[in-house]
């Protein structure tokens, strides 16, 4: 069986935007983020999957300057907000853990990995 965690109203998040979670499972925690473009929302792991480090440069602040993609903050590659795919940067072939979303009542909730 699935567990869901809510983790806020979708108005919560500008568009476009993005916010960043934490979920505990079990013992551990999973740092994930959401982004918010065009009335859509996507939802991944908070990991660079070159460095292996938290995406944002602060707080919720996961998009380049023109918010029309995810960029890293460590080395600043680039990856495709709908898709998770890196667009550039030493993650070339590689990408985001895509995490699965569901609106319900207009509240985000994430099914625990």
């Amino acid at each position: 069986m699935s567990k869901t965690h809510t983790l806020c109203h979708i108005d919560d998040i500008s568009d476009p935007g993005a916010k960043g979670f934490e979920v505990k499972q079990g013992r551990q925690t999973l740092g994930l983020f959401v982004v918010k473009k065009d009335g859509q929302v996507y939802a991944y792991k908070n990991e660079c999957p070159h460095a292996r480090v938290n995406l944002e440069w602060q707080e919720d602040d996961f998009l380049d300057m023109d918010n029309s993609l995810i960029q890293c903050s460590v080395h600043g590659a680039l990856f495709v907000i709908e898709s998770g795919d890196c667009a550039g940067g030493p993650c070339n072939g590689q990408g985001l853990q895509k995490l699965e979303l569901q609106i319900n009542d207009d509240k985000m909730l994430v099914l625990q990995l």
